[in-house]
């Protein structure tokens, strides 16, 4: 009902939420499919109704926003299809196509009733995200630098981004801590969300926390349990994948999903399905270096072997040209000494007969000198008490003589002076 207050047409707030209700079901009397973003679900588990806070941004920033209701039976319809066909359920943060009705109350204001939500329009979002964000890392090109990096031979490093409580951790670290060979692996957790709000943020962070200290370690990785495709959204973002693409140290990943290839992982250095699957890369490293060096090994031990036999088959060449050599000069030396042997002895041979003949004319000399040979010319040896006279000087008359010559002795006495007389002892 109208008043009049001081003259001014008044309504009151029933009436004009009526009116206005009343005229937006005049013009508004079709469903609508609209595009917008599920800021919040707002689901009610006692009465199994949601009222979805749905936003439209623009660089950032909220352009538009409305209030939604979805009732209970709806819900569950549509929530079993994006599970059917996203693997997740409805969450909040997703892009969404719905079919909705705008309804007014005077008490409840402007609200949209959804019928219906299109699952196929969320991952085409997600796909179109994708797709923008390798686009700009390209244009950039900085899309394949993490992936050119090298894998160290035996990544025995690891930092690894994960969560300590999830399955997909902890299989990886029973696989690489029990396995059979013992390889020996050094492993450090750096916590961080990998599903739901804030992975892009908490990873980065993890992310930024090992280049601090990435000299201790040779590689990342980042392993995640299973999950839909809604659960990968994050991992097409550009930031992130920034952050994965430029980052000093390879990354590898195992985020547990078989299904469309997220850009995280197309920008790492190396990708595996699962965290099983990356523990067995791991191990499978370290059999590549084992077999590597034993084929090294054999190689250097055929070489060693090669290198003897070389070695011996010249030493025995030498041994022989040394047998061959010595034996010549023991002949020739042999010969030689042979030829010495002869020189020496006919040396001594001639030597003896000079010698011999020497002694012979010494003995000749010595017989032709002897008293005999002497007193046979005509001497005679005087001899006066046993001694022999060489000088009549030396007698006195009376002094006994006994004179020797070549037959007999003849004995006489001294009658006269005797003096010496040089001219008659020379004649």
């Amino acid at each position: 009902m109208n008043d009049r207050i001081n003259g001014i047409q008044a309504y009151s707030l029933q009436e004009l939420m009526v009116n206005i209700e009343k005229t937006l079901a005049g013009i508004y009397k079709n469903v609508y499919w609209i595009r917008a973003e599920m800021n919040k679900l707002n689901y009610y588990q006692y009465s199994g109704h949601c009222y979805p806070d749905l936003v439209e941004k623009k660089d950032g920033k909220i352009i538009a926003q409305a209030r939604a209701v979805l009732w209970k039976s709806d819900f569950q319809r549509i929530n079993n299809v994006f599970r059917q066909t996203l693997n997740e359920p409805l969450k909040d943060g997703i892009k969404i196509l719905f079919c909705a009705k705008i309804t007014f109350s005077a008490t409840h204001g402007l609200s949209l009733q959804i019928f219906d939500i299109d699952p196929n329009y969320t991952l085409g979002d997600l796909e179109r995200e994708k797709k923008e964000t390798i686009r700009q890392l390209k244009k950039e090109g900085i899309f394949s630098i993490n992936k050119s990096l090298e894998i160290p031979v035996l990544p025995k490093r690891i930092a690894i981004i994960s969560v300590e409580t999830s399955k997909g951790y902890k299989d990886f670290i029973a696989k690489i801590d029990d396995n059979p060979w013992k390889y020996a692996f050094f492993h450090m957790l750096f916590p961080s969300l990998l599903q739901g709000d804030g992975i892009i943020q908490s990873i980065t962070a993890q992310l930024n926390r090992i280049r601090k200290v990435q000299h201790h370690f040779d590689v990342v990785a980042i392993v995640r349990g299973g999950g839909g495709e809604l659960g990968l959204d994050a991992y097409n973002n550009y930031s992130l994948a920034r952050e994965i693409a430029l980052f000093p140290l390879p990354i590898l990943t195992g985020i547990g999903h078989i299904t469309n290839e997220t850009v995280v992982e197309m920008v790492a250095c190396k990708n595996l399905n699962t965290p099983t699957d990356l523990a067995d890369f791991f191990i499978q490293e370290f059999h590549n270096a084992a077999a590597q060096l034993n084929r090294l090994k054999q190689r250097l031990n055929d070489t060693l072997q090669k290198f003897l036999q070389r070695k011996k088959m010249q030493l025995e060449s030498q041994v022989k040209l040394f047998h061959s050599v010595t034996d010549a000069r023991l002949r020739e030396h042999k010969n030689k000494i042979q030829l010495l042997q002869m020189q020496l002895t006919n040396n001594v041979q001639q030597r003896f007969r000079e010698e011999r003949l020497r002694l012979n004319n010494l003995e000749k000399y010595v017989n032709s000198v002897s008293p005999e040979s002497v007193m046979k010319r005509g001497y005679s040896i005087t001899l006066h008490e046993g001694k022999a006279v060489k000088k009549a000087g030396e007698l006195k008359p009376g002094d006994t003589l006994k004179t020797i010559v070549y037959k007999g002795i003849i004995k006489s006495v001294v009658t006269g002076e005797t003096e010496d007389n040089v001219e008659d002892n020379v004649h």
